[in-house]
């Protein structure tokens, strides 16, 4: 498997791709994006600094200038790219993957991502098929720091919290290199764990969403008796929670709690942006308030557009990914941190928890991601859309990205990995019973079509 995605380039370094690889992603991307000066960042991992070398190279050897931002978030990269007018820019990173993953997001002018469809398949070919011709007249590498301005523009979000008790995970991540200077240092009330950058995550991998990588901060959620527990991701584009009991708060009902900020306290009205595989609790939540739901593609890749395209006030994704009209239409995993704290910190005042905050969201019965390994995808998908709306009447039906269908009772989204042979489905009901049944029949239908692999 390449490293070319539907988001992104990423894989095993030196398995999925090389320095070799890279050069030639720096030499062909000035030219994809039509820019002479390119923005670069990256992340703390063993081989971003040799990645960072052959990405200059190349894009030096376009005849093009890099601005190098150093050690960064992903979202400092957007940031920068944004409000310094860049054109082209690169953040070297594997997000939550593996340590011995890496990659590259790209993105154009005003930090729009690139993704497959609009230039990294381009740059794929190029890479592959093109001749290396180094112009005489090279580019120049200048550093560029906007830490400081970047912190200040974050703190424009924050509010008094000194009535919470948190705990953050930083997963060794890059969160670590602002988070302390935007929601503070270690207090009584404000607890920190994993907070170093180490590009090895030596105490678990930086995903969030597998239980697993949660459960040390469940843990000390408890121990130290918080209202919430926060858990960033490897490179600091995403954020996730768990309430004062513990549980593990599905990322998509957050986009609901957003809205206490944006339409509540600011009093805007408009678009929000959900994904696919997002409750339907989210926008029953939201519309009284003034929402107008618009239900899109997963990934940043598509999420960004698709938000600038409507004018969103803001949008999220069940992976944990949050985006705002104020962020050039972008994902921050910690604007996102400190806008949800202060609405958590709202109700705290008001007597009301943030697991009773929750609990007033979600209406529904949740399968959560189930994976199944089959490589006729489509042949899958078709068979339980169609057996579905055979059987009930459907009051929504959505057919990109996978499908999702809506039922009175119940729905659900099945939908193709692009990077693994898994489909992806998920559901939701009004109970438990009801729930169970219609997951069960999916896997009795994959079961006797004949595509579980063997």
């Amino acid at each position: 498997m390449g490293a070319f995605h539907a988001y992104d380039i990423r894989g095993v370094y030196n398995k999925d791709f090389n320095k070799e690889t890279v050069y030639k992603i720096g030499f062909f991307l000035p030219e994809l994006l039509n820019s002479k000066k390119v923005l670069i960042g990256r992340d703390a991992r063993e081989s971003s600094p040799e990645i960072r070398e052959y990405l200059i190279a190349g894009i030096t050897d376009a005849g093009a200038d890099v601005y190098d931002l150093g050690l960064a978030t992903t979202p400092m990269v957007y940031y920068a790219t944004g409000k310094y007018g860049f054109t082209a820019s690169a953040q070297i990173t594997a997000s939550h993957n593996p340590r011995e993953y890496n990659g590259l997001k790209v993105s154009r002018e005003n930090a729009l991502p690139v993704g497959y469809d609009t230039g990294l398949g381009t740059l794929k070919e190029w890479s592959e098929t093109r001749e290396v011709v180094p112009v005489a007249d090279k580019g120049t590498v200048h550093e560029l720091d906007v830490k400081s301005e970047y912190i200040n523009f974050l703190l424009k979000y924050k509010k008094e919290l000194s009535n919470l008790r948190i705990c953050v995970d930083v997963s060794n991540g890059m969160a670590a290199l602002l988070i302390k200077d935007v929601l503070g240092y270690e207090s009584p009330s404000l607890h920190y764990i994993f907070d170093q950058m180490d590009g090895t995550f030596p105490n678990h991998e930086a995903n969030p969403l597998v239980p697993e990588n949660i459960v040390d901060l469940q843990r000390e959620v408890r121990e130290n008796r918080c209202d919430v527990g926060v858990i960033f991701d490897g490179d600091g584009d995403r954020v996730m929670f768990v309430d004062e009991k513990s549980r593990f708060i599905s990322p998509d009902l957050m986009i609901a709690l957003l809205g206490h900020y944006f339409l509540e306290e600011r009093g805007e009205s408009g678009a929000v942006l959900q994904d696919i595989r997002s409750s339907k609790a989210v926008g029953e939540y939201l519309t009284p308030m003034g929402a107008q739901m618009h239900t899109w593609r997963v990934g940043r890749a598509f999420a960004a557009h698709k938000l600038r395209e409507i004018d969103g006030v803001y949008g999220g994704e069940l992976a944990g990914h949050y985006y705002f009209r104020d962020f050039f239409y972008s994902d921050s995993g910690i604007m996102a941190c400190m806008i949800i704290l202060g609405v958590i910190s709202d109700f705290k005042k008001r007597g009301v928890s943030l697991s009773e905050i929750i609990d007033g969201i979600e209406r529904y019965k949740n399968s959560g991601e189930i994976n199944f390994r089959i490589e006729r995808k489509r042949e899958a998908m078709d068979l339980v859309r169609d057996y579905f709306l055979s059987e009930e009447s459907a009051v929504a039906n959505y057919d990109f990205d996978g499908y999702r269908v809506e039922f009175d009772e119940w729905w659900f989204n099945i939908r193709p990995s692009n990077t693994e042979p898994y489909l992806r489905f998920i559901a939701e009901a009004k109970t438990e019973k009801l729930l169970e049944q219609k997951v069960s029949k999916v896997k009795e239908l994959l079961e006797s079509g004949g595509f579980f692999d063997r």
